[in-house]
């Protein structure tokens, strides 16, 4: 089966990507956009651009029914979805099926196991894989709570059991803490998910937070293409992100990327996938969740291996099995991701918007790739996320990725909203950070203070 015109589900960077890969496929794209996304990078790029709403994501971007009616009215195949929006809705998939339509990636039957966090976890303790000491069962008093964290030792971790990017979570210290943090995190995850679903885990302190990247066709077939470090974090949001992890051993690198494909096969999973862990100092690996979709960070995995993720998807959706296996992976240098984001670190991250007045993106160069859906002289919109471009550099060594990193992020220049350039640069020269030194805490606890007090003193 080959598919002759797919509809993007997403906007932005992500968009831009989808639509580069089809139109190198040889297929057509139709993107869809909000009222506030008219004139955006991505409708100027696709053979067909539809507006399916208000600039309010639940209205557009977000709204299942409105993307389905313009898959419909434009005669499309297959959705991709990218990341975001409606890439992990298993709701969303089966209305797909109901119209005909493929969605590409994982089945909704496993998109709905995987998305609940909790049900997650069990499988893999079914599966064998790893994971942190915490619930055997759903927690939904305080009294039960306390008990169990008395019993796992603190800090713990309250989580929602279908959250994700740091919503419906609570860390807990001390015990004098937990039943304040634990109303705190139910309320939230019912206000988010119409639920009190919580369970508890066991924080794994100054821990390296350690993702795999897997391929899955419909055949049975399922391989890795490496790890990747992402341990630079702020409030639970990736910064920065090296493949491979540079401080993890040959021994674990083999023994993650093995337990990541065996949590797959266990699942029956296809498409592309990220399983994600948390690995302590003692070299104790623990399943944290799996990411049933492409991630934000899908480009260094490509880089280091020369496989082209976003394509694979698209071939997988099309029944095409895969053309590799494990033992044809080969892979060769370093690659790091810098996330640029609209948000003002000197103001709390407060996220920026406004008119594009200038833009220079660096360019130049083996190894540097930029993947933005921005330009000048267009309007940055308040209404969604705040990341508006990725700087992705591949070099031999880490020396000479971290250089040319360094060398891109002094080459950005954009004018007419405030973003995290300089931060990113800081993290770039760091010593510390270039020595893979560092941990998910890392950034918050020990490097910003410090840093934004630095620049004070020089003003």
């Amino acid at each position: 089966m080959r598919f002759h015109k797919v509809l993007v589900a997403n906007r932005g960077e992500i968009a831009v990507r989808i639509i580069r890969a089809l139109r190198e496929l040889g297929i057509e794209s139709v993107a869809i956009f909000s009222e506030a996304d008219r004139e955006a990078m991505h409708t100027e790029l696709a053979d067909e651009a539809i507006c399916i709403g208000p600039a309010k994501s639940l209205d557009s971007y977000a709204n299942p029914v409105a993307i389905l009616s313009a898959a419909i009215v434009t005669g499309v195949d297959a959705i991709h979805p990218g990341y975001g929006f409606l890439s992990e809705r298993y709701d969303f998939v089966e209305m797909c099926q109901q119209v005909g339509i493929t969605f590409i990636g994982p089945s909704c039957e496993v998109m709905r196991l995987m998305g609940n966090k909790y049900n997650a976890r069990q499988t893999m303790i079914e599966a064998g894989v790893p994971v942190t000491p915490g619930s055997k069962e759903l927690i939904y008093s305080v009294k039960n709570g306390k008990e169990l964290a008395d019993q796992i030792g603190y800090p713990v971790m309250i989580k929602a059991a279908d959250g994700g990017g740091g919503k419906g979570m609570r860390r807990v210290d001390q015990a004098d803490d937990f039943e304040r943090l634990f109303e705190q995190a139910q309320n939230e995850t019912q206000s988010i998910y119409g639920n009190q679903d919580i369970y508890i885990e066991k924080v794994i302190d100054a821990a390296k937070h350690i993702e795999v990247q897997l391929l899955a066709d419909h055949y049975g077939n399922v391989i890795h293409l490496g790890e990747r470090d992402c341990s630079l974090q702020r409030k639970h949001q990736k910064v920065i992100e090296i493949a491979p992890a540079l401080s993890v051993g040959e021994d674990i690198r083999y023994q993650i990327c093995q337990a990541a494909v065996k949590a797959a096969q266990t699942i029956g999973y296809r498409n592309a996938g990220t399983i994600e862990f948390l690995l302590d100092q003692a070299g104790n690996f623990y399943f944290m969740e799996m990411n049933t979709r492409l991630q934000v960070e899908h480009p260094i995995s490509e880089m280091i291996t020369g496989i082209d993720i976003v394509k694979e998807q698209i071939k997988i959706a099309a029944d095409q099995k895969l053309a590799y296996q494990q033992e044809d992976i080969k892979f060769s240098g370093v690659s790091i991701e810098a996330r640029l984001n609209a948000e003002n670190p000197f103001t709390h991250f407060q996220p920026s918007s406004g008119q594009i007045k200038a833009l220079n993106l660096p360019s130049g160069g083996l190894g540097l790739r930029v993947e933005t859906g921005i330009y000048a002289p267009s309007y940055l919109s308040p209404f969604y996320d705040s990341m508006i471009a990725k700087i992705i550099v591949h070099q031999q060594t880490e020396e000479q990725a971290w250089a040319l990193l360094n060398r891109a992020l002094t080459e950005f220049v954009i004018e007419g909203v405030e973003t995290n350039v300089d931060l990113l640069e800081a993290l770039a020269q760091d010593p510390q950070v270039q020595r893979g030194e560092f941990h998910t805490q890392w950034l918050e606890n020990d490097f910003l203070e410090q840093w934004l007090a630095d620049l004070k003193k020089g003003d």
